[in-house]
């Protein structure tokens, strides 16, 4: 049976004539191409009958590798020339047999070799050729490299050695050094990916290597664990970070340039009982360009925004926990109202992004430069704008309040729950009510969902346990809950991208009087809904009947703010 060709076998299904298979196989003569991938190509068959007919005939599995996570280990048995000469990718081991996807399971030639290669007994499983080529761009672009650096690493020891002080390369021109490949590689996929940071994680025996991408922790190919050293070291040596420093923390930068535009890298180390790990997080700044309709706000919220930050002064605060795109949206604000008559001056730790026409500090506490010791100063710069990165204590919250009152306009982000307990947080750090009164203009909460796969969105009923903790069991009929399935595109998620939620509260004379008189967050939230105020969660479901996220998706990044509640169905209706 398996001597059969793959002609033979659709003509016995009935899918193609001799006639078709002569023709094709005149074209892989002149072309050199695999005999399905020239049907396919002709239209006679889909790639989905092709494998569906061998592996029917066959008794081999038909298999999905979008739905599979391929152990890096594994990928070491099979290298990146014969993955991609036979069209095929090792997929799992278990005891001395290995699996492998192929696209031609009759290939003979490529089963040997790989057998002779590994000495491991080979089984096969059938998938499509574009499913196998996905697979090997994913899993071997940082694997490959990684054989090649082994290899020209003990190939260039002796010739390295001299370059080399305290165990790292120091050479200027040292941008052809594998390890700078594989650095280079690891961080250019990253990006391509659209993750946000790496984590570089010294185990007992190995080095993992894990991107966050969409909020979710992905694993990569892992080096082997004598690499760390140099692997670190280089890092930490484009990072400008002392290299023989291995028993504190230590931040550092570096720019990186990628197709075309600048990606700036901030590098964090934190020393482990298996070598320092490294946490690279991504700045891309194409994200200086990004709209706030890009970043998630409504057209009326927006609006109501941009009205408020273009105010001639007072104190304007962006809430939200860390990695809820804070920055983003800080960075946005100030892009949108940067302009040569105004003097824009910045104090953050760290700087993330270098604007042009605005003055950036960076906080240097060993140096005695921090936020409150550095607004004293800015202050005496005649500035229009101030923007601190973050108000974390009274002191920066005392000098964010003085200059809001003397006629600046002050930016600045807070770590509270909800738009409105930003006002009780300030009391709370020792700010008189009347001056928090005075000064707050207005506070933009936010988070960061991920949103669904239009590609493999589809129409489902959420859990009646959820629909009853968000008190939408009522309301469930009246709106379409929609959510991706998983499919190629978002590698079998059902997420692709990333989208902002927020919550606008502005303070007016109403507002402002119940601040003085020291009502409760859960009265002034209250009185808020009457001006316009509408929660997160319920901003979240704008988004869910648009099919833009899911259920699941909100509650998740909204599980700890007061949920919908039923006397507010009008409301919802109106959203």
């Amino acid at each position: 049976m398996d001597k059969k060709k793959i002609g033979d076998l659709l003509i016995e299904k009935g899918l193609i004539t001799k006639a078709q298979l002569k023709e094709c196989l005149q074209l892989q003569g002149f072309s050199g191409k695999r005999l399905g991938e020239v049907l396919t190509e002709k239209g006679y068959v889909t790639e989905d009958q092709l494998i569906d007919t061998i592996s029917e005939r066959l008794s081999i599995p038909k298999i999905s590798l979008a739905s599979m996570v391929i152990d890096p280990n594994v990928l070491r048995h099979v290298s990146v020339e014969v993955a991609r000469r036979y069209t095929l990718i090792p997929i799992f081991e278990i005891g001395n047999t290995l699996t492998i996807a192929m696209a031609d399971p009759l290939n003979i030639i490529a089963i040997d070799e790989i057998k002779y290669q590994t000495g491991l007994n080979i089984k096969r499983a059938i998938t499509t050729i574009s499913e196998i080529k996905e697979a090997v761009e994913k899993y071997y672009s940082i694997s490959d490299s990684l054989s090649h650096i082994i290899h020209e690493t003990a190939d260039n020891k002796a010739t390295t050695q001299k370059k080399k002080s305290d165990g790292f390369i120091v050479d200027s021109a040292e941008t052809d050094s594998p390890i700078v490949k594989f650095v280079n590689i690891i961080i250019s996929k990253a990006v391509r990916e659209g993750a946000s940071d790496i984590h570089i994680e010294p185990e007992e025996d190995r080095i993992r290597i894990r991107y966050r991408v969409s909020g979710i922790m992905r694993e990569e190919a892992s080096p082997p664990k004598t690499m760390q050293s140099e692997l670190i070291s280089r890092i930490k040596v484009a990072a400008n970070l002392d290299v023989s420093e291995k028993r504190l923390p230590q931040d550092g930068r570096f720019l990186m340039s990628m197709d075309g535009r600048g990606i700036d890298l901030r590098v964090s180390t934190l020393p482990t009982i298996h070598g320092e790990k490294i946490v690279i997080r991504i700045l891309d700044r194409k994200n200086l360009s990004l709209t706030f309709a890009q970043l998630g706000l409504t057209e009326q919220l927006e609006e109501r925004w941009k009205n408020l930050i273009h105010k001639p002064e007072g104190l304007i605060l962006i809430s939200g926990p860390t990695s809820s795109g804070k920055t983003s949206t800080l960075y946005a604000t100030l892009q949108d109202i940067n302009s040569i008559e105004k003097n824009i001056v910045t104090v953050e730790d760290p700087v993330e992004y270098s604007l042009p026409l605005i003055t950036q500090v960076q906080i240097n506490e060993k140096a005695n430069l921090t936020f409150p010791s550095a607004l004293r100063s800015l202050l005496r710069q005649n500035p229009d704008i101030i923007m601190i990165g973050e108000i974390r204590d009274s002191e920066t919250a005392k000098m964010a309040i003085r200059s809001s009152l003397t006629g600046h306009l002050v930016f600045s982000t807070i770590h509270t729950n909800d738009a409105p307990s930003a006002v009780t947080r300030l009391i709370d750090m020792g700010i008189e009510n009347y001056l928090v009164a005075s000064a707050i203009k207005g506070v933009l909460a936010q988070r960061l969902v991920r949103k669904n796969c239009q590609h493999c969105i589809e129409e489902y009923s959420p859990l009646e346990s959820l629909l009853e903790k968000t008190g939408l069991s009522e309301l469930a009929a009246t709106i379409s809950f929609k959510k991706g399935v998983g499919c190629p595109k978002c590698r079998m998620t059902g997420y692709a991208g990333m989208t902002g939620i927020f919550e606008y509260f502005e303070v007016n004379p109403v507002l402002a009087e119940m601040i003085l008189s020291n009502s409760s967050v859960h009265a002034i939230r209250e009185e808020a809904r009457k001006y316009g105020f509408v929660p997160l969660f319920e901003m979240g479901l704008e988004k869910i009947s648009k099919g833009e996220i899911c259920l699941e998706e909100l509650l998740k990044e909204t599980s700890n703010i007061d949920a919908f509640q039923a006397d507010h169905s009008q409301d919802l209706v109106k959203v």
